[in-house]
């Protein structure tokens, strides 16, 4: 049985509407900015070998994978399934309401390498995920979770709502550590960007991940 670590408080959403009708149309555009996509696209080459299974959760029409690697398969799941066939990253895909149904549609052990990035924060029962996403990915497998200070603010629970990224942090962790992941490295990044002909600098949007085996 999974462990609950969540209040039933925690998982409420401002919207409490269906998810599929929220993401029932695409959106080709990018939620996070150049430096943080980079930084991700940077990330992934050091942390995923070459021939990896690579499951990207909660995935869109672009995974952010380096191009110059080859994986052995690439498995995306979202919520919407015009957005996921544009994804040229991915050899097959599903959509899936993880709200409604937790359990993947994959072997145990299956995954070398599991994805978040930016979809963490919509989960109301991610107790459940993370116990499957520690059935689905190999002993010695990684889990990265990648978010910024960014989200579709009416569709994140007050666990997410309502805390700070160190909160989201120790958040995350405590639920993973439900499900035996362990063996944490946490990344805390602030940059600038130059803008206006590089005389003016603005924040970039932080990157913040986590690294699970």
């Amino acid at each position: 049985m999974t462990k609950s670590i969540l209040l039933d408080s925690e998982r409420i959403k401002t919207d409490q509407s269906d998810d599929s009708i929220f993401y029932s149309s695409p959106r080709f555009v990018h939620h996070l900015d150049d430096n943080f996509r980079n930084r991700l696209t940077s990330l992934y080459t050091s942390n995923i070998n070459h021939n990896s299974v690579v499951l990207d959760l909660m995935s869109s029409w672009v995974s952010h994978l380096p191009n110059k690697i080859t994986y052995s398969r690439v498995i995306g799941h979202g919520m919407n399934l015009e957005e996921l066939k544009s994804n040229k990253s991915l050899d097959s895909y599903w959509v899936q309401n993880l709200n409604n149904n937790q359990i993947l549609p994959l072997d145990d052990r299956s995954i070398d390498v599991g994805l978040i990035v930016a979809g963490w924060q919509y989960l109301q029962y991610p107790e459940k995920v993370a116990q499957e996403l520690r059935r689905v990915i190999k002993v010695n497998g990684k889990l990265i979770i990648s978010f910024s200070n960014r989200a579709f603010w009416n569709k994140a629970p007050m666990i997410w709502s309502q805390n700070d990224y160190k909160g989201h942090i120790s958040y995350i962790k405590n639920i993973l550590s439900s499900s035996y992941f362990n063996d944490y490295q946490v990344i805390i990044e602030n940059n600038n960007v130059k803008k206006l002909f590089g005389i003016l600098e603005t924040p970039a949007d932080p990157f913040y991940s986590i690294i699970a085996k």
